[in-house]
């Protein structure tokens, strides 16, 4: 019953923070953040390429390829014939020999002039008025046009500007010379009566001097393929129904355009097929989103926990998952953009690695391997991939990518990681090939430039987008702790020269920091980096700290208790502005704070005490504290106990591993007695690991020499 009722409250314990992670603590950004992750991974899963064969123009088709779907593609070739067939109603066009009307127009000038018998037929007449109705025939013949009465018929319609037409049969043998037909001439002499500027009589005087000359007959060869041209254009597309199970390209037939267009509009067709649009598709891509985010959540609920806890943290996973998709939806594109088609030579995109190295250096390894199967599950129902071993290539690529990635300390050894998976995948693409029998042609070698290819964009992105991520959600890669190591950094110099005493405490504190934190799988590194800039308040009264004292002065002799305090405490809260002006890490910001936590200046609380003659009645203890906070994390507790073991370590008289066991066992009991270790997370057994890693190291650290003799 008891058991039971223990269970009972332990389970509601999750519930609440359960409910809190979701209900209470910033849920408004949490919801905000999940609605967001759903509706991307709804339009990932739903808006995805048709994958079709791949023929290459004048190659020899590798398999036989049928129609899935009914469809309708532009049939180019019935399109050509209908096109050409169209064209032979077009017969010849013949124009007037433009050299013969010009002639003709300067002998008819000269015989007017020479013969003067016009002045009496047209005795209102001028010779002014005589030259310019001659120009106006003249231009009306030159842009006249005649042709058979079938091309006649086929020319209505078209509006081919400035050209009239008639009609004349001129046998080929007869081109020259020919009488003009009379209607010509009479719709002529209209058309030119109707300007009020020409005469009638001057008009019909004239054109009876036109008409009764042969003409030389010319074929209009450009007209004539203006005509074709403009008749080809009118012609519609041809459509031909291809129905689904009817076999497109055989086995070992040359690929011709006629192929490549029935493949292209089978793809439209299976594409519209979907109904992208319509409400029941759509919700299906958001039921199927939801399902994989409520399992994933319920996965990272049951063994991740702190991860949903850190809004920062998941906001950072789901950036990088939505960095994934991006990605993958681009290189889809690419792969399969019509006419290419690289994903016969691609075979195998790597598009997860670049999810479980971000994952692996920002997050974690366990999250980015959970990360690696999420995407795969995805990218293999969505993105139109089908090769038998993709999915597994990539799996293995991102497994490999984690186990390098773990030991990642500078970003350019992000290219060597990178190269190592590749170097891992050739056997796996060796066996591939062996499987499919390909290994001795071309494909093994093609196989393994892409994936060559594919690692070193990959390498590329995570470089670049490595800094920015880590600004935006303050995250510290080994990469970042490995600059702030630098003992070039101006704050680390400045300590060296400044506070040497100090500089020298917090390396030493570093080391048994780093050694206690790797004993219970806690970050050592940053242990090891914030702790070298956790003192740096002191770089403003380097002196009133006991390292920094040379010659034996203590300045603190001429101070009362409390001002002795309040320059000792003034490290921290000057610390942290000073770590803010250099734009320090919030983490190492932390660091500073915590790392005295609430602590008691015991030292100068203890003068205060005695001045009062020993009533501790007498003495506000508040005023002897830090203001805190106290650590919240393991590493910061850690670094709090490494500080005090370090200083209380310069006092001890006998050093041996019994004495130091005691000191550290002593410390650190207070420190719990006291609640500085309450909100930090460390448990029983960690504490106990952490105990033992630092009597190790200051072991190591206080080691005895032999005693030289002095020289004679």
């Amino acid at each position: 019953m008891q058991r039971s009722q223990l269970e009972e409250e332990a389970e509601a314990s999750r519930q609440v923070k359960w409910y809190r992670l979701l209900g209470k603590d910033q849920s408004g950004k949490r919801w905000a953040l999940l609605l967001t992750f759903i509706i991307s991974l709804t339009i990932f899963l739903h808006f995805r390429e048709v994958q079709m064969e791949f023929l290459e123009l004048g190659a020899q088709s590798p398999r036989y390829v049928i129609a899935q779907v009914d469809f309708n593609f532009p049939d180019e070739e019935a399109t050509h014939i209908l096109r050409q067939e169209s064209v032979r109603d077009i017969g010849t066009i013949y124009k007037v020999e433009e050299k013969q009307v010009h002639q003709f127009r300067q002998d008819l000038e000269l015989s007017l002039i020479e013969h003067q018998e016009w002045r009496k037929e047209l005795p209102t007449c001028t010779f002014e008025e005589l030259y310019q109705t001659m120009g106006k025939i003249e231009e009306q013949m030159l842009q006249t046009r005649f042709s058979d009465e079938r091309t006649l018929k086929k020319l209505e319609g078209l509006n081919i500007p400035g050209e009239q037409f008639y009609l004349l049969q001129v046998p080929s043998s007869e081109l020259s010379p020919y009488s003009l037909p009379s209607s010509f001439w009479t719709n002529l002499e209209k058309r030119i009566a109707e300007d009020k500027k020409f005469h009638v009589g001057t008009v019909s005087y004239l054109i009876h001097s036109f008409s009764a000359q042969l003409w030389n007959m010319q074929e209009d060869f450009g007209l004539e393929r203006e005509v074709r041209s403009s008749v080809q254009e009118r012609v519609p597309q041809k459509y031909t129904h291809v129905e689904a199970g009817s076999q497109l390209v055989q086995k070992g037939e040359n690929v011709t355009p006629r192929h490549i267009s029935m493949v292209q509009a089978m793809k439209k067709a299976a594409t519209r097929l979907r109904n992208l649009w319509t409400p029941q598709t759509l919700l299906g891509s958001a039921l199927m989103a939801v399902i994989l985010t409520v399992v994933s959540l319920y996965f990272l609920r049951m063994f991740q926990r702190e991860l949903l806890l850190s809004l920062r943290k998941i906001t950072l996973l789901v950036t990088i998952i939505l960095i994934s998709f991006l990605l993958a939806k681009g290189a889809e594109h690419l792969l399969l953009y019509h006419g290419y088609n690289l994903i016969e030579v691609a075979r195998f995109p790597l598009l997860v690695p670049f999810a479980a190295l971000m994952v692996c250096v920002l997050v974690g390894a366990e999250i980015a391997l959970f990360t690696s199967f999420f995407l795969i599950v995805v990218f293999g129902s969505s993105l139109s991939i089908e090769h038998d071993f993709s999915l597994a290539i990539n799996f293995f690529a991102a497994l490999a990518t984690i186990l390098f990635a773990k030991k990642l300390h500078r970003r350019k050894e992000v290219f060597a990681v990178c190269g190592k998976v590749w170097l891992s995948l050739i056997p796996l693409l060796c066996a591939v090939n062996l499987i499919e029998n390909t290994f001795w042609n071309i494909n093994i070698i093609v196989d393994l430039m892409s994936s060559f290819l594919y690692m070193t964009v990959t390498a590329v992105i995570v470089v670049g987008l490595l800094p920015i991520l880590e600004s935006l959600f303050h995250v510290m890669t080994d990469m970042t702790l490995m600059e702030y190591m630098d003992p070039n950094n101006e704050l680390l110099r400045r300590l060296s020269l400044e506070a040497p005493g100090t500089y020298q405490h917090c390396l030493v504190v570093g080391n048994l920091a780093e050694e206690a934190a790797r004993a219970i799988g806690a970050n050592g590194l940053f242990c090891r980096v914030s702790t070298l800039y956790h003192d740096i308040g002191k770089l403003f009264n380097p002196h009133y700290f006991t390292e920094n004292q040379l010659g034996g002065f203590n300045i603190h002799q001429l101070l009362t208790p409390l001002e002795s305090t309040h320059v000792i405490i003034a490290h921290v809260p000057e610390g942290e502005a000073l770590a803010r002006k250099y734009h320090l890490p919030q983490s190492f910001i932390d660091v500073i704070r915590e790392h005295h936590g609430t602590t008691m200046v015991y030292y100068f609380y203890c003068k205060q005490v005695e001045q009062m003659g020993g009533d501790a009645t007498k003495v506000n203890e508040k005023l002897f504290r830090y203001p805190g906070p106290k650590p919240r994390s393991k590493e910061s507790a850690i670094i709090m106990l490494a500080d005090t073991l370090e200083a209380a370590s310069r006092s001890m008289e006998e050093v041996n591993e019994e004495t130091i066991s005691g000191m550290i066992d002593k410390l650190v009991a207070e420190k719990a007695a006291d609640g500085q270790l309450d909100e930090c997370q460390l448990t029983f057994e960690e504490l106990g690991a952490v105990k033992k890693a630092m009597a190790k190291a200051l072991l190591v650290t206080r080691h005895l020499r032999i005693k030289y003799p002095e020289r004679a």
